[in-house]
């Protein structure tokens, strides 16, 4: 009987450790998040409200990973009237001059022609789990779920690399 209760102690205490350690998703986003940091990138969980899709009465509101490289070239003029926008992967009214399956969240009609054009490249690059692509005067992110390898984080810097020195 002794054993047993012994047996049982230890089973709970091992439990106990096995429960607090992290998982192998968990360990694979840690690795993922710090070499994006070593990288360039800020890392931040964020709420994201996308536009209301087609069908939907009232906007959903997701929880995303936003891969963020910082903009340190832009003068406070240029900041001051920086021209902020963001495109979504959800079908939705506000679509202009975006490729089938993406909508504005805010921005539409203030790209011109080189600019959306650039935007539109971008997107035909993006993987499948991007969800979103903003661009403000700090920062211009991908919203991203996660899913692949270390060496996704390349591409994302050298996608993004043209709207930093392009400056939009």
């Amino acid at each position: 009987m002794k054993w047993a209760i012994i047996v049982l102690i230890m089973m709970s205490l091992l439990g106990s450790m096995m429960w607090v350690m992290p998982s192998p998703r968990q360990r694979f986003l840690a690795k993922l998040r710090q070499q994006a940091s070593r990288q360039g990138f800020q890392v931040q969980i964020v709420r994201l409200t996308p536009p209301r899709a087609a069908g939907q009465v009232k906007p959903e509101v997701l929880t995303a990973t936003a891969y963020r490289l910082p903009r340190y070239n832009l003068e406070k003029k240029h900041r001051e009237n920086f021209n902020e926008w963001q495109v979504f992967r959800q079908t939705a009214v506000a679509d202009e001059g975006l490729p089938e399956g993406w909508c504005w969240g805010i921005g539409e009609r203030s790209l011109n022609a080189a600019q959306l054009g650039m935007l539109n490249d971008l997107i035909a690059q993006l993987p499948e789990g991007v969800s979103s692509v903003e661009s403000t005067p700090v920062h211009i992110s991908l919203y991203w779920n996660e899913k692949g390898d270390e060496m996704i984080l390349e591409q994302f810097k050298t996608l993004l690399k043209p709207f930093i020195d392009e400056q939009f």
